[in-house]
Protein backbone atom coordinates (compact mmCIF):
# COMPACT_ATOMS: atom_id res chain seq x y z
CA UNK A 1 0.00 0.00 0.00
CA UNK A 2 1.48 3.16 -0.81
CA UNK A 3 1.85 6.00 1.81
CA UNK A 4 -0.11 8.03 1.69
CA UNK A 5 -2.53 6.60 -1.00
CA UNK A 6 -2.56 8.18 -4.40
CA UNK A 7 -5.78 9.71 -3.53
CA UNK A 8 -4.51 11.85 -1.16
CA UNK A 9 -2.48 14.65 -1.74
CA UNK A 10 -2.78 16.78 1.46
CA UNK A 11 -1.35 15.08 3.22
CA UNK A 12 1.72 12.41 4.03
CA UNK A 13 -0.19 9.83 6.19
CA UNK A 14 -2.79 7.24 5.22
CA UNK A 15 -5.97 9.02 6.14
CA UNK A 16 -9.50 8.04 4.79
CA UNK A 17 -11.06 9.86 1.98
CA UNK A 18 -13.97 11.34 4.68
CA UNK A 19 -10.92 12.33 7.15
CA UNK A 20 -10.05 16.34 6.73
CA UNK A 21 -6.18 16.72 7.04
CA UNK A 22 -6.37 20.15 7.59
CA UNK A 23 -6.19 18.96 11.48
CA UNK A 24 -5.15 18.02 14.64
CA UNK A 25 -5.61 14.83 16.46
CA UNK A 26 -5.31 14.07 19.81
CA UNK A 27 -5.00 11.12 22.16
CA UNK A 28 -4.55 9.80 25.63
CA UNK A 29 -2.88 6.86 26.89
CA UNK A 30 -2.52 5.38 30.37
CA UNK A 31 -1.02 2.02 31.80
CA UNK A 32 -3.31 1.60 34.50
CA UNK A 33 -6.19 3.66 36.18
CA UNK A 34 -5.15 5.39 37.50
CA UNK A 35 -1.61 5.40 36.12
CA UNK A 36 1.04 7.14 33.96
CA UNK A 37 -0.43 9.39 31.78
CA UNK A 38 0.62 11.37 28.79
CA UNK A 39 -1.19 12.42 25.91
CA UNK A 40 -0.13 14.55 22.54
CA UNK A 41 -1.31 15.88 19.37
CA UNK A 42 -0.42 14.81 15.61
CA UNK A 43 -1.12 17.19 12.56
CA UNK A 44 -2.43 15.27 10.29
CA UNK A 45 -0.86 17.23 7.06
CA UNK A 46 2.53 16.67 8.25
CA UNK A 47 2.38 13.83 10.67
CA UNK A 48 4.63 16.34 13.16
CA UNK A 49 4.09 15.30 17.07
CA UNK A 50 2.25 19.49 17.77
CA UNK A 51 3.23 18.72 21.28
CA UNK A 52 3.86 15.65 23.76
CA UNK A 53 2.84 16.00 27.37
CA UNK A 54 3.60 13.59 30.45
CA UNK A 55 4.00 10.59 31.85
CA UNK A 56 2.72 11.72 35.50
CA UNK A 57 -0.13 9.99 37.66
CA UNK A 58 -3.68 10.40 36.12
CA UNK A 59 -6.09 8.35 34.17
CA UNK A 60 -6.91 8.08 30.57
CA UNK A 61 -9.95 10.47 30.29
CA UNK A 62 -7.93 13.12 31.93
CA UNK A 63 -5.37 12.32 29.22
CA UNK A 64 -8.12 12.74 26.19
CA UNK A 65 -9.91 15.91 28.31
CA UNK A 66 -6.37 17.78 28.78
CA UNK A 67 -5.10 16.92 24.77
CA UNK A 68 -8.08 17.98 24.06
CA UNK A 69 -7.72 21.70 25.97
CA UNK A 70 -4.21 21.81 25.39
CA UNK A 71 -4.96 21.76 21.50
CA UNK A 72 -7.70 23.71 21.37
CA UNK A 73 -5.49 26.69 24.29
CA UNK A 74 -2.75 26.22 21.33
CA UNK A 75 -4.51 26.65 18.07
CA UNK A 76 -5.75 30.21 20.03
CA UNK A 77 -2.49 31.12 21.32
CA UNK A 78 -0.92 30.22 17.89
CA UNK A 79 -3.70 32.32 15.82
CA UNK A 80 -4.43 28.75 14.17
CA UNK A 81 -8.01 28.90 12.03
CA UNK A 82 -9.54 26.50 10.17
CA UNK A 83 -8.09 23.60 11.45
CA UNK A 84 -9.90 20.81 13.31
CA UNK A 85 -9.69 18.63 16.53
CA UNK A 86 -10.17 14.38 16.35
CA UNK A 87 -10.67 12.95 18.97
CA UNK A 88 -11.30 9.23 20.07
CA UNK A 89 -12.94 10.15 23.16
CA UNK A 90 -16.43 10.40 23.94
CA UNK A 91 -16.01 11.62 27.60
CA UNK A 92 -12.87 13.58 26.70
CA UNK A 93 -15.11 15.62 24.49
CA UNK A 94 -17.86 15.84 26.18
CA UNK A 95 -15.96 16.96 29.55
CA UNK A 96 -14.40 19.62 26.81
CA UNK A 97 -18.18 20.48 26.01
CA UNK A 98 -19.73 20.63 30.03
CA UNK A 99 -16.47 22.71 30.24
CA UNK A 100 -15.74 20.48 33.30
CA UNK A 101 -14.28 17.48 33.96
CA UNK A 102 -16.23 14.61 36.06
CA UNK A 103 -13.17 12.69 37.24
CA UNK A 104 -13.61 10.88 40.23
CA UNK A 105 -9.74 10.50 40.38
CA UNK A 106 -8.64 10.88 44.20
CA UNK A 107 -6.07 14.15 45.22
CA UNK A 108 -3.11 13.24 46.20
CA UNK A 109 0.55 14.14 46.79
CA UNK A 110 1.16 11.99 43.29
CA UNK A 111 -2.10 13.09 41.83
CA UNK A 112 -2.22 16.61 42.61
CA UNK A 113 -0.08 18.16 38.99
CA UNK A 114 -3.14 16.02 37.45
CA UNK A 115 -6.08 17.93 39.26
CA UNK A 116 -4.02 21.10 39.13
CA UNK A 117 -4.18 20.60 35.39
CA UNK A 118 -7.61 19.78 34.80
CA UNK A 119 -8.84 22.62 37.23
CA UNK A 120 -6.65 25.29 34.84
CA UNK A 121 -8.38 23.62 31.57
CA UNK A 122 -11.67 23.78 33.42
CA UNK A 123 -10.73 27.37 33.95
CA UNK A 124 -9.50 28.42 30.40
CA UNK A 125 -13.07 26.62 29.02
CA UNK A 126 -14.81 28.85 31.19
CA UNK A 127 -13.18 31.86 30.15
CA UNK A 128 -12.32 31.10 26.38
CA UNK A 129 -14.77 30.63 23.31
CA UNK A 130 -13.50 28.70 20.75
CA UNK A 131 -15.40 27.94 17.72
CA UNK A 132 -12.87 24.71 16.69
CA UNK A 133 -15.04 21.79 15.43
CA UNK A 134 -14.01 18.72 17.95
CA UNK A 135 -14.89 16.04 15.50
CA UNK A 136 -15.21 12.41 16.77
CA UNK A 137 -12.72 10.06 15.28
CA UNK A 138 -14.21 6.88 14.28
CA UNK A 139 -11.73 4.07 15.03
CA UNK A 140 -13.96 1.61 13.65
CA UNK A 141 -14.03 2.92 10.49
CA UNK A 142 -10.96 4.50 10.40
CA UNK A 143 -8.39 2.55 12.47
CA UNK A 144 -7.05 3.96 15.36
CA UNK A 145 -6.58 7.79 15.47
CA UNK A 146 -3.12 9.03 13.90
CA UNK A 147 -1.94 10.41 17.83
CA UNK A 148 -2.27 6.88 19.05
CA UNK A 149 0.29 5.65 21.24
CA UNK A 150 0.09 1.97 20.33
CA UNK A 151 -0.02 0.29 22.94
CA UNK A 152 -3.28 -1.49 22.83
CA UNK A 153 -2.63 -5.43 23.49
Amino acid sequence: MQNPPDYRTDTVLPLPPEVAANAWAVDGACSGNPGPMEYRCVDLQTGYEVFHFGPIPATNNIGEFLAIVHALALMEQSGITGKIIYSDSVSGMAWVRNRKAKTVLERTAQTAKALDLVARAEMWLRTHNFRVPIVKWDTRLWGEIPADFNRKK
